[in-house]
Formats: structure tokens, sequence, C-alpha cells
């Protein structure tokens, strides 16, 4: 037992291990000896052996943890690289590049998640595409639209309109109504809806329903209609469409007044017609000089019929368009003179003056109606004979005149009767207007057609027609005719 201690000991004493440049460690060694003997052999290394093994141990370390530290940085990139690019992507998206798409090929649960991120932009392209084209669809109809229209906001800030709708608030911004200013100074100064559309927006904001209205702003009637924007339940603002019915309302009075002149003008001859020829049916008149003056004024009344008829027929056509015209190269004397002619008698029996002015030369036009000049000066000549008093003159004159070098013919009949009232010379080429505003019946009493014909006849001539008057001081109609054929 002693001799296989002694030799197992030194055997073990005598193992060395060379471990780095050319240290020796001596191995300690502990044994369970058996039989109840507990034997321990240690061998301790020297100071300078343990040094150079504390360092191999810290040289170990450290190229450990570089080593780590390597591959740690590594695997490190190599999992943020597609989380950075899915960012990146992110980011791109937020900006509005809605065809970002990210390169992620991989089979993890980072490639599902980018090509989840791939469908997501891909149909995000696609929607904000066909919003896009809806967009610039509703754009083209708004531009499109001879109709203004405005969305306003719950502040009454506006927030879309078209150009239409742009060019009037523009032009109602500065409208300032003096009456209305106590009826909107409650909060609504900050407001951008324009004075004339406010009452309508109030009203359709606090019931939440249609509302239409015509308005008078700046000598123009508009139609609005007004609806309501609603977002689950609450009223956010409002669109307003307005159009410009000046028109529709002028030939909408126009109409009317047609009517009640036209029913005015038929009956009251008609009336007279029935109850005088009544009167000679029954015989109530027996001496001969009363049948005569009620048949006088039967045949006068028929013959005042006739022409309102004739009058009403010619201004129907020319508005229509279909007025049949005659050019062809006259010269205007001619028509002045036998105008002149035809009214001498009429003008002799009134105790009228009458005098024609003309030129030597020709007043040549190359593309005219004669007919219808003359129709035109005949309508002329007897508004002024029928308004201009005993011992007063009425001059018909023709000369030729330039202007903007155009050459052009320009007939005047000048009266010295009672005139026109200022007020109503803008109103005096409309049907039936009367500046005498009565409706008293005579020789004196026109239909109230004849200056409507004179215009009408004259604009298709490609000319203009323009009245001098005031009350007073006599009347003076120019025509003004171009020599040349229109192109």
């Amino acid at each position: 037992m002693n001799l296989w201690h002694r030799t197992f000991g030194k055997l073990l004493r005598s193992v060395v291990v060379k471990l780095w440049g050319g240290i020796m460690l001596l191995v300690a060694v502990v044994l369970l000896i058996v039989g109840g003997f507990l034997i321990q052999y240690v061998d301790i290394i020297s100071f300078d052996d343990a040094y150079k093994v504390k360092f191999l141990f810290i040289l170990t370390a450290v190229i450990g943890f570089l080593l780590s530290t390597f591959f740690a940085f590594f695997l490190s990139t190599k999992i943020q690289q597609p989380l950075l690019q899915l960012k990146k992507a992110a980011d791109s998206v937020s900006q509005g590049d809605y065809s970002t798409r990210v390169n992620i090929r991989s089979s993890d649960e980072i490639g599902e998640l980018a090509n989840t991120f791939n469908h997501m932009t891909e149909q995000l392209d696609k929607l904000i595409h066909d919003i896009n084209h809806e967009k610039n669809h509703l754009s083209s109809i708004l531009r499109s639209m001879g109709d203004s229209v405005i969305t306003f906001d719950a502040e009454g800030k506006v927030i879309l309109t078209n150009p239409s709708g742009h060019l009037l608030i523009n032009q109602w911004s500065g409208i300032e109504f003096a009456w209305q200013e106590d009826l909107f100074d409650n909060g609504a100064s900050n407001s951008e809806v324009p004075i004339p559309l406010r009452e309508l927006f109030h009203k359709v904001m606090e019931e939440g329903c249609d509302g239409t209205d015509k308005i008078n702003v700046l000598s123009s009637v508009w139609s609005v209609v007004m609806a309501p924007l609603q977002s689950k339940g609450v009223v956010r603002g409002a669109v307003a469409v307005m159009r410009n019915v000046t028109e529709e309302h002028k030939l909408e009075k126009l109409r009317r007044d047609f009517v009640a002149n036209i029913s005015h003008e038929i009956r009251t001859p008609l009336s007279m017609l029935q109850g005088y020829s009544e009167a000679l049916l029954d015989d109530i008149v027996v001496s001969p000089e009363d049948r005569k003056d009620l048949v006088q004024v039967i045949h006068d009344e028929s013959l005042r019929m006739g022409r309102l008829v004739n009058d009403f027929l010619d201004i129907a056509r020319m508005e229509a368009g279909h007025t049949d015209m005659n050019f062809q190269e006259i010269d205007l004397r001619h028509v002045v003179k036998r105008v002149h002619r035809k009214f001498q008698v009429f003008a002799k029996e009134r105790e009228v003056r009458l005098f024609a002015e003309l030129p030597d030369q020709p007043l040549l036009v190359k593309e005219a109606d004669e007919d219808r000049l003359e129709q035109v000066l005949t309508n002329l000549m007897d508004n002024a004979l029928r308004h201009t008093p005993s011992g007063k003159a009425v001059t018909i004159s023709g000369k030729l005149v330039i202007e903007n070098d155009v050459e052009y013919v320009q007939l005047m009949v000048k009266d010295e009767g009672q005139g026109i009232p200022t007020e109503d010379v803008p109103y005096i080429f409309e049907r039936f207007y009367k500046a005498d505003k009565s409706r008293k019946r005579g020789s004196s009493s026109g239909t109230g057609l004849g200056l409507a014909i004179v215009r009408n006849l004259i604009e298709l001539h490609h000319g203009r027609i323009v009245v001098e008057s005031s009350a007073g001081t006599g009347t003076a109609f120019t025509l003004v005719l171009p020599v040349e054929a229109h192109q």
C-alpha cells in the first residue's frame, strides 16, 4: 500500500502539461484512498507561474469578449436591417409615396410582415388613385358648371368653390346692406358667407333641411338652392348652388306685361266695336251725323286692331329669327323722299311743317332691305307727327359719316314735340312701353310696338339706333347703317 502510494504520487508529480509559451503546470490531484484513509497530495506552483496563468485567463477573456461582441453586432445588424427597411418604407408612405415596396424575401415573421406591408401599400395606392380620379372628375364637373357652387363649413368659412362661385364671392364680398347690419351682429362678423346668403345659410344650419330663395343683388336676380352637409346626424356645413336668372326674370316679366298689354289693347277696341254696333242695330242713334260718327269710330278701332295684329306678328317673327329680308344695294335718298311725300298731306292737316334735308351725292348702302327701311322711317315719322303740336316742324335728313375709318349712312328724324322724359328714354324700345303712361284712345295713340319693331329691323341691318330727347325739347332718332356689306 505504501509502495503503491509512493509510486503513484511520484508519477503524478512527474506529469506535466505544456500549456503556453513553455510554462509547465504541475497537476495537483485529490485522491480518495480506499481503506478509510484520506490521502491528499498538493504540489504548489511558483509565483511566476501563477502570474502567467492569470495573464492567460485575461487574454482569453478579452478575446472571448471581442468575439462575442462581434457576433452580437453581426446578429443585431442582420435582424435590424429589415426592420429599418420597413421603417423607411413607412416614412415614405407617410410622405405620400404610395408606390413604395419592401424587398424582403425571407420566410420568417419579418418576411411575412414585409409581404403584408407591400399588400397594404398596393391597396392603399389603388384606393388613393381611385379617390384622386373621382376628385378630378368632380373638379371637372364643377369647373364646367355655369352655376356658381360654394361650400361652407359650420362657421361659415368657404371650403370649396368652382371658378364661377369664386368670382361671385369676390363680387359680393364688398356688398354691405345697412338695413341688415343688426340682423347679422350675433357673432357672424367672422363669417365668410356673403351678406345676400347669410339669412338662408343660418336657416339651413338651424333647421338642417334644404332651402331655396331668390335674391336681388346689383340689379341681378339669383336663384339660390342651399342644402346642409351632414355627418352622423350633425350639420357640419352647407353647399349653395346659385344661378343668374336675370334674363328669365325679365322674360317672365315681359310675358306678364305682354299678356296684360295685349289683353288691354284688344279688349278696349272690341268693347267699342260691340257697343257702337249694338247702338246701330238697336236704332238708338237716329241722326245721320251721329250714325256716321259711330261708323267712323268702328272703322278706326278696326284699323287699330289690324295694326296691332300686324305689329305683333312682325315682332314675333323678328324675335324668333324668321324675318325674311331682301338685301340689295339701294340709295336711301329715294326711301327718304318717298316717306317725306307720304306724310306731307298728314302734316298739312295737323299744321306741322315737314322738311327733308338730303345731300346731292347718293346715300348708297350695299346690303339693305328697302321695304323694311321704309317701314322703319314710316314708324318714326308717324310718331314724330303725332307728338308734334301745330306750328312746329319735323325734319327727316340723311348724310354720309365716317367713324373709325368706316363709312356709314346716318338718317335722322327730328321733331319739335313734347319730348320724352329722361327717365323713360332707356325703355322706349321695349314692347308696349309708352312714355306718357296713358292709355288714351285717339289719333295720337299707338300700339306700343312700333319702336320695338324699329330696333329689331335696324339690328337686322347690323346698324344701331340712338335717341336724344328730354321733356319739352323735342326728340331726335338717329339711324346709323354701314355702307359696306356685313361680312
